[in-house]
């Protein structure tokens, strides 16, 4: 199954989702920072999760339940930039246990991973969007209840497309 991400929807099987994307819109050059998603297809990794917060979460692929001392590496001077790291954490990092329900589900794509590049960009996920669909700083955010479904209908082939 492959998902294609078009003027603001995920479009997959029957389905139509409305979404959210970077401030600064889609682009081919991503930069560490500059709010924009990036454009290109993607496979979902896994699925970060807050337990206390999700319940039955339906999904073909590896999940990983989110605790209090996760983030994810977004300093350009780190070895571990654009991976998941521990914190306390000597360099800058996004904390992936939130007060806000945003990161309650993660599905973490494969963006610059496969070999990290430097300022390329990092923590590129697909994750709960805020009200009113606000823009994010360049990840993909779409309802609660929408990641749900989709969730339950991925697997380790299917790919985002964003055009």
């Amino acid at each position: 199954m492959n998902i294609i991400l078009k003027n603001r929807f995920l479009y997959f099987l029957n389905y139509k989702l409305k979404c959210s994307v970077g401030k600064s819109g889609i682009t081919n050059k991503k930069k560490e920072g500059d709010n924009k998603t990036p454009r290109g297809k993607f496979r979902f990794k896994y699925i970060l999760y807050r337990k206390d917060r999700i319940i039955n979460l339906i999904t073909k692929l590896k999940t990983v339940k989110i605790k209090k001392n996760m983030g994810w590496c977004d300093d350009v001077k780190s070895k571990y930039y654009n991976q998941l790291i521990k914190i306390p954490f000597k360099h800058s990092y996004e904390k992936l246990w939130l007060r806000e329900n945003i990161y309650d589900i993660i599905l973490v794509l494969n963006y610059n991973m496969d070999p990290v590049i430097k300022n390329k960009g990092s923590a590129i996920f697909l994750h709960i969007a805020k009200n009113k669909y606000q823009s994010t700083k360049g990840c993909v955010a779409i309802s609660k209840s929408n990641i749900k479904l989709l969730a339950s209908k991925l697997n380790r082939k299917t790919k985002l497309n964003i055009l």
